[in-house]
């Protein structure tokens, strides 16, 4: 004999694609010294770490340019989920040249795959 499965109180609604679609929550910029730049940057319905540290590559890019500048070098970035709010804290240098590094950016392309992924810079 099968008995029916009882599931009273339980939510089984699927995910809706609005269930992934980023909602991007600001972005906070300070000039630490000189050519050092810290970005807190928050979101909801990240998928992974990498999205929030996307949007913080992408403000400090777009910073980059609005300063004057063409170059950004990656310093650090911490990510961390609290109440269901991505939080990344990111540093950079910006520069007018090319910097020394591995995690270098070119602002000017940067910002435009940004716009094209449909992250918002600052």
């Amino acid at each position: 004999m099968v008995l029916p499965l009882m599931l009273a109180g339980c939510d089984t609604r699927a995910p809706l694609a609005e269930d992934f679609i980023p909602d991007y929550q600001g972005v906070e910029t300070k000039l630490l010294d000189g050519d050092l730049v810290q970005f807190n940057v928050a979101m909801t319905k990240a998928q992974s770490p990498d999205n929030v540290a996307d949007y913080a590559e992408c403000a400090a890019a777009q910073y980059t340019l609005i300063r004057g500048f063409g170059f950004a070098r990656h310093v650090r970035t911490n990510v961390e989920i609290v109440g269901g709010v991505w939080h990344a804290d990111a540093v950079y240098t910006i520069s007018p040249s090319l910097p020394r590094g591995l995690k270098t950016i070119d602002a000017d392309v940067t910002v435009q795959n940004c716009k094209e992924r449909g992250i918002p810079t600052v």
